[in-house]
């Protein structure tokens, strides 16, 4: 194998929240003062990275801190209305049969990931990174790998959005694009990753040859 650790990021790439959070954002503009995204509107923002679209709304950066605060905390109280894609499970179990390292890195909460992975998921990951950072995630990958034992070219990060690829090409690893994200595939297409997965299936088949069994649960 090629890869010796995947990271993944988890909001769009192995959590199916962005239903969820399209259905709050607005309440937080309301309290945050920024623009209201309307859903004609999500097209065209799905084009932008995270700077981009804070500028776009007018999210005020000093306010960024609190506001993820508090959608953190309320997607804890919601968290049942937070599912893994179909497939996520079975992927993750083929990657570690063949004995890829996992880790994830996400600007969500650690509670968060694990709630929604699941024990039996949260079972195969090494390690965890977890939490928004004024740094960005480049830091962050830096760390897992070091924690991890492993050098760069034997490490890819999963996600499905831009700042994803920057941060993996900041620290020099691979960057596997999902198209089933909040970024539209056109986007990420145009960064040239390493990889493109069209579905969870894809990865456990591209990363290792396995193709995942099906099964029911987390």
């Amino acid at each position: 194998m090629k890869y010796k650790l995947a990271i993944f990021d988890f909001d769009g790439t192995l959590a199916d929240s962005f239903p969820w959070a399209a259905s709050v954002v607005n309440q937080y503009a309301e309290r945050y003062g920024f623009k209201r995204i309307e859903p004609a509107d999500h097209a065209a923002l799905r084009n932008y990275d995270a700077r981009k679209l804070m500028q776009h709304l007018g999210v005020r950066m000093w306010k960024v801190p609190g506001m993820a605060r508090d959608v953190r905390k309320r997607m804890a109280q919601e968290i049942d209305q937070i599912p893994l894609f179909p497939g996520v499970s079975e992927m993750l179990q083929a990657l570690v049969d063949q004995g890829l390292q996992l880790a994830a890195v996400s600007s969500n909460s650690e509670a968060n990931v694990r709630a929604v992975l699941g024990p039996q998921n949260t079972a195969h990951f090494t390690l965890f990174n977890c939490g928004a950072s004024v740094f960005g995630k480049a830091p962050k990958l830096k760390s897992v790998m070091k924690k991890c034992r492993v050098s760069p070219e034997t490490v890819i990060l999963i996600g499905d959005e831009i700042r994803d690829a920057h941060a993996a090409h900041k620290v020099g690893i691979d960057f596997g694009a999902v198209t089933w994200g909040y970024t539209n595939p056109e986007a990420l297409l145009a960064l040239h990753p390493h990889e493109i997965f069209e579905s969870v299936e894809e990865i456990a088949t591209k990363l290792v040859g396995n193709q995942p069994r099906q099964s029911d649960g987390r």
